[in-house]
């Protein structure tokens, strides 16, 4: 089974290389990126998506507050937190939700762990 995973970071190079590190765990994955957290909770509107992985500081909606207003629309949907931003507030407010929390720089083996739990 394909697997369609939406890409969101404001920035083209991280999602490129999130891109990169999602594909040596899931090959045959295909993705959908955006670059703000409106547009992700506007693709997730609109896809069926097996997970997305989420930047936290971006311009507008941030990725905390879009995974929010995603899950209330689409509860259960998989999500994970991919951020710089480790403060014990912001790993709290991801758990609270219910969304995996991965510190950037990603690793292989937090990406491949989120993508088969």
């Amino acid at each position: 089974m394909t697997q369609t995973i939406l890409i969101v970071d404001d920035s083209r190079v991280a999602r490129t290389l999130t891109k990169r590190l999602v594909s040596e765990v899931a090959p045959t994955a295909q993705f959908k990126e955006a670059q703000s957290g409106e547009e992700a909770m506007t693709v997730a509107d609109g896809e069926a998506l097996s997970a997305i992985l989420m930047d936290m500081n971006m311009p507008g909606i941030d990725g905390l507050s879009a995974a929010q207003r995603i899950l209330e629309k689409r509860p259960g949907q998989k999500i994970a937190l991919v951020t710089a931003n480790i403060q014990d507030a912001v790993k709290e407010r991801a758990r609270s939700l219910g969304i995996a929390f991965i510190g950037k720089p990603a690793q292989k083996a937090e990406v491949e762990a989120f993508l088969k739990s």
